[in-house]
């Protein structure tokens, strides 16, 4: 009997560590639980992978007079990623027509003349009715919605507050910092 047991037990263990794998034990909150292309090879990311941290949500274009918000938003993801901040770049065509190219396009221009590591999503829409769906939300959210490129939204590690900065607030602004440390605690 004691074996028979042993085995009931080994199986329990098995189908329990099964059942909740460590990384999804916590449930995605629905303002993540989103999914888009990456820039890089169009594979599927869900933005549930990035819960539980800061993240910094910014629509990029290649060919505006902010793009060299490029530099400053890779030194701060590079400053400040092991301790929970990811920036997340979704370029977007909707302002002025700046971001034109093609994803592979997209993807050179920024890793050639910026060094962005940082996660980069597929070309998408960020404003209007056409806007993708976490867009539509954190703009429902913060009652700001995207008037230019390089508008910023940053969330907070549960995904319960959002704030939004004008494409004038640059990587480096000292009140961006500011909530970045408050929510980074």
């Amino acid at each position: 009997m004691a074996g028979t047991l042993k085995g009931w037990i080994g199986i329990a263990v098995i189908v329990t560590a099964g059942a909740i794998p460590p990384a999804a034990a916590a449930e995605c909150p629905a303002l993540l639980d989103h999914t888009f292309p990456d820039l890089q090879d169009g594979k599927p990311q869900s933005l549930c992978q990035y819960q539980g941290k800061v993240i910094l949500v910014v629509n990029t274009a290649s060919f505006c007079g902010f793009t060299s918000q490029y530099d400053g938003l890779e030194k701060l993801y590079a400053r400040l990623r092991d301790k929970g901040l990811v920036v997340l770049g979704f370029p977007s065509n909707d302002f002025g027509e700046q971001e034109p190219g093609s994803s592979k396009e997209i993807a050179d221009f920024c890793r050639l003349t910026y060094g962005v590591e940082f996660p980069m999503l597929a070309k998408t829409v960020v404003k209007g009715r056409d806007a993708n769906p976490f867009y539509r939300r954190l703009a429902e959210i913060t009652g700001s919605t995207p008037k230019w490129n390089f508008h910023k939204y940053l969330i907070n590690r549960d995904a319960t507050r959002v704030v939004a900065y004008t494409s004038f607030t640059k990587p480096d602004d000292k009140d961006l910092l500011k909530k970045i440390d408050e929510f980074l605690k």
